[in-house]
């Protein structure tokens, strides 16, 4: 069975194992190093945040089961912030997370965003090297220690995105939710 992208909430079912795998990733890389208990990032926004008109939710379904999946919500009236871009563990280093945000971007240019920003935090080199190499423009200079920044944050204007084509084997389906 082919991957295929679904379109649903945080609050599926089928979304909690990614969403308590991305919890405890934040609090063992973390803690509480930003003042607050580990793992309070995961709850700092309300689903609905991440639902049609101003955001979406999707994951990447492997024979039913989310093996990928991230969000987007309104930061302002043109831009859309990514968000809990994630790739289930057992499920690393096949473009997961790059298909996704590619879905994500097409996604928040059908609802009428033209471009993206997002951050990422400086202990998660692979997110800060994804999206650098997903053509994010970084809001700080990657040169110098990330911790110094703490947060590291990305910009990309979609109406100029030149993103090089999937392979078809990289291509997923679109599902509707």
């Amino acid at each position: 069975m082919a991957d295929a992208f679904f379109y649903t909430t945080p609050l599926d079912p089928l979304a909690q194992p990614l969403v308590e795998q991305l919890t405890w990733e934040y609090a063992t890389r973390y803690g509480s190093y930003f003042g607050e208990p580990p793992g309070a990032e995961m709850s700092r926004y309300p689903a609905s945040l991440f639902a049609p008109p101003e955001g979406n939710f999707v994951l990447v379904l492997r024979e039913g089961r989310a093996i990928a999946g991230g969000a987007f919500k309104r930061y302002d009236e043109q831009t859309a912030e990514l968000k809990r871009v994630w790739t289930d563990t057992a499920f690393r280093r096949q473009g997961l997370a790059r298909r996704v945000v590619e879905e994500l971007e097409a996604q928040a240019v059908r609802q009428g965003y033209g471009k993206i920003f997002l951050t990422t935090g400086f202990r998660q080199p692979e997110a800060r090297d994804l999206y650098l190499n997903s053509g994010y423009t970084p809001l700080f200079d990657p040169a110098v220690d990330p911790e110094i920044y703490k947060k590291l944050a990305f910009e990309k204007d979609l109406a100029v995105a030149n993103h090089p084509p999937l392979t078809p084997a990289e291509q997923l389906p679109l599902s509707a939710a």
